[in-house]
């Protein structure tokens, strides 16, 4: 079969899934067509403009209304405003003929057969044969939307089921029909991780596929257990949430944001067809459940459901919960457990399972229990919903945010205990389990030479994973290829002559550790190696410096020792600037502060599309004081044009930093002038950061890097600027809209990157902006009202603005 390539894809019906996957789709830059219905009639604002039902602003109403909502819904679907140029609306009247050309059309309207299957019928009249054809279902079996269609249709058609929202959620199944052609799932698999972003899982046509089946499961399961063990919602949630590597909205929590109705559908959509299902009874929904339906408390959509927002007469909000027992709205009540309180010094969730399912307490129990349901229940789905184990966890992480999948806790627990846990509770694992420990297995996945292996049951082998020559996973590699480590990081040959560097610090935190390792990673690099990546595969890449340390050193006035500090992380960002060997950082999630400046430091920036980066220390009453100061200036510079729209180009650049600005994805970061274009880049499936980062380093290293020359061209625009910023600085403070202590932060920032007061623009070195920012940092750090915001930040985890 030739090449596909995908330019165009056009994607029927435009509800909230619809137009998510529509803005996904033009997230990475495929030309979109979004078709719905026409409307019926007309509504009362085209009555009073006189249109009728033939405009064609009628006539695209409906995708219009749609497509519009999304965009401004937060959080974005899009990465970028501009990008939703690429979508073009239309009616699936006016505007099917246009699937023509298109070299994927999918079906995303009402979870109905009949209706499915007419929109087919009319669609093949007008697709190019060889064209992709799927449906973006969530249950309905895929064999039966493709009866009566063409032999070319049913060949290039199957499921592919993205999870809502389509941006962030990484699960995309793909789901053979009964006369799907190989190369279009494998096509599809490539496609989907390559470039969408995601992880691609072929699933059986079961139903609920794997992803809904096994996460229904565990929620109706987790829905009894509040019962049994009596339980309240907020005790789930605290034992169901992050502790376990689970989303922060845990169980109820995220039935409220996904909608208990959408639940329900599944729930009952199992129930009714998997009869031969051991566990079917967990799928018959409680009474109260029952009961929140016949009310409508359905979650956010309907303003309640098991958490529900309220605003007393003294104007106070207030969440509050649902208590099962007399379904009746109380005080939220905070949870705590004597078993949780062992894990708070265990960083690593998969750590924390052993501790867990030991506990003496309501929390052990609940643990062993549901763990107990749940590893049997996945293992007895196997053949049915799936061949290999892996895929089950691959959907588990991808579509529900679980940081380890079923088999992986399993393991974690020992695969003898979690047997023994099902034992205690009258539940038995599939036969294969047994087989595994007899054929010499003691575990689901093992490692070899840097990859994962799974067990593979009709083999009774530990096989390897597919698929994962593309990534470079740091938990598979970093005990036999770790060359350096100290308490702040781990530094790790990943073959060609490149290193990384991966931050162990608490939350990626930087401290003199990370520092002194940052030099030494340098040092070896120089010495041996072709280039550095710094990067990791933690939830964030950093949320900046240890303010801790400032905290402490400030309040015991040791200013020396604080001095430095900063000129310590000052002089090591210009080391990874200035060093012989090409520096790549790879930033992720919340890149923050002065995880921010050291990606502003490296060569290059390799930066997952979903990066959140900024330079935030105005929030803790500072300015950036690790080179970010000074690098926003250096930027400017570097983009001013003649006249005064100079000062123009400073002030924008000034604003990033005095209103701790941060972008919403990697593609915003370069409106804010962190990323650069033509220099930096953005990978869209953040497994294959690491590796694009290291082909990076390599080729600069290849095509004959040399060590950069110390800048000393940079052009500050002294007192006309620095005027400038006063002025607005002071007009602000004079209306209300920022604090006292706030225009001395914005004005202490302002003789940095005005380059002080001098008389004229003029050419700097770097340097001289370093030590007027670290002079700035250190005067801040005298003030009082500074220490209270830092205060505030390490004790209740968010800034202080006053």
């Amino acid at each position: 079969m030739s090449k596909r390539i995908i330019k165009k894809v056009a994607i029927i019906g435009s509800g909230i899934m619809g137009s998510g996957i529509a803005c996904h789709f033009a997230n990475i830059g495929v030309d979109v067509l979004l078709l719905d219905i026409v409307p019926r009639e007309l509504n009362a604002k085209e009555k009073a403009k006189g249109l009728t039902l033939e405009d064609k602003v009628v006539r695209n109403r409906l995708v219009n209304d749609a497509l519009t909502a999304s965009l401004k819904s937060k959080p974005s679907p899009i990465y970028h405003t501009s990008f939703a140029n690429r979508i073009t609306i239309g009616n699936i009247e006016d505007d099917i003929t246009k699937v023509a050309d298109v070299d994927w059309i999918m079906e995303v309207v009402v979870e109905r057969l009949d209706i499915k299957q007419q929109v087919f019928e009319n669609l093949e009249k007008h697709r190019t044969p060889g064209t992709l054809i799927t449906s973006n279902t969530s249950g309905i079996p895929i064999k039966f939307m493709s009866e009566g269609r063409s032999e070319d249709f049913q060949k290039n058609f199957c499921g592919t089921h993205f999870f809502n929202p389509a941006r962030y959620l990484k699960l995309f199944e793909i789901i053979p029909g009964p006369k799907t052609d190989q190369s279009v799932l494998d096509f599809l698999n490539n496609y989907g991780e390559q470039f969408l972003g995601k992880t691609s899982v072929v699933a059986k046509d079961t139903p609920a596929f794997i992803g809904n089946r096994v996460g229904i499961f565990s929620i109706m399961s987790l829905f009894h257990a509040v019962k049994d063990l009596d339980l309240t919602i907020e005790e789930v949630d605290k034992l169901s949430g992050p502790v376990i590597g689970r989303p922060k909205s845990a169980t109820f929590r995220t039935v409220d944001v996904v909608g208990l109705d959408t639940l329900v559908h599944v729930a009952n959509g199992i129930r009714a067809n998997c009869k031969d299902d051991e566990r079917l009874e967990l799928f018959k929904l409680p009474d109260f459940i029952n009961t929140m339906m016949e009310n409508k408390w359905l979650g956010s959509k309907t303003k309640q459901g098991f958490y529900k927002k309220t605003v007393s007469k003294e104007g106070k909000k207030e969440i509050l919960s649902l208590d099962l027992n007399t379904l009746e709205y109380r005080s939220s009540k905070k949870a705590k457990f004597a078993t949780l309180e062992l894990t708070k010094s265990i960083d690593k969730v998969v750590d924390r399972f052993k501790v867990l399912v030991k506990g003496k307490d309501k929390a052990g129990e609940f643990y062993r229990k549901s763990f107990a349901a749940l590893f049997a229940y996945v293992s007895n789905r196997i053949p049915e919903i799936s061949d290999e184990l892996y895929k089950i966890d691959d959907a588990m992480k991808a579509g529900f945010g679980w940081e380890h999948g079923p088999f992986q806790i399993w393991d974690a627990i020992g695969v003898q205990k979690g047997i023994e846990m099902m034992q205690a509770e009258g539940l038995k694992p599939a036969d294969w389990v047994n087989d595994m420990l007899e054929s010499g297995s003691d575990s689901f996945y093992s490692i070899k030479d840097g990859a994962s292996f799974f067990y593979n049951i009709p083999s009774k082998l530990q096989e390897k994973i597919p698929g994962q020559d593309a990534f470079i996973i740091l938990d598979n590699i970093r005990k036999t290829t770790e060359v350096f480590s100290n308490s702040g990081v781990s530094v790790q040959d990943l073959g060609d002559g490149i290193l990384n560097l991966e931050f162990q610090s608490k939350m990626n935190t930087i401290g003199g550790d990370v520092l002194a390792g940052l030099n030494k990673a340098i040092d070896i690099a120089e010495k041996d190696f072709s280039g550095l990546v710094v990067g990791n595969q933690g939830p964030n890449f950093s949320v900046g410096a240890n303010i801790g340390m400032i905290f402490m050193m400030a309040a015991e006035q040791e200013y020396d020792e604080l001095n430095a500090a900063i000129k310590y992380f000052q002089d090591t960002m210009m080391r990874m600037r200035y060093s012989a060997i090409p520096t790549i950082s790879a930033p992720h999630g919340m890149a923050l502060g002065g995880g921010c400046e050291i990606s502003l430091h490296a060569d290059k920036i390799v930066a997952a599309a979903e990066t959140y980066m900024g330079l935030v220390e105005f929030g803790v009453g500072v300015i950036p004081g690790g080179g970010g100061s000074k690098e926003m200036a250096l930027r400017a510079s570097d983009t001013f044009q003649k006249g005064d729209v100079q000062l123009n180009t400073l002030q924008e650049y000034f604003l990033t930093i005095g209103m701790a600005k941060v972008s919403t994805s990697a593609y915003e970061a370069f409106d804010l002038g962190l990323l650069q274009k033509g220099k930096d880049t953005v990978v869209v499936n953040k497994d294959r950061q690491i590796a694009v980062a290291k082909q990076h380093a390599k080729l600069m290293a290849d095509m004959g890097y040399t060590q950069p020359v110390k800048r000393k061209d940079v052009k500050v625009l002294g007192k006309q600027a620095l005027g400038m910023f006063l002025v607005g600085t002071d007009s602000m403070q004079d209306s209300n809209y920022i604090s006292e202590h706030d225009m001395k932060i914005a004005n202490k920032l302002a003789y940095v990157m005005a380059g002080g007061d001098l008389s004229e623009p003029t050419l700097v070195s770097e340097q001289y902006l370093l030590d007027l920012e670290r002079e700035a940092f250190l005067s801040l750090c005298t003030e009082r009202k500074t220490l209270e915001r830092i205060q505030h930040m390490l004790t209740k985890g968010k800034p202080l603005r006053n």
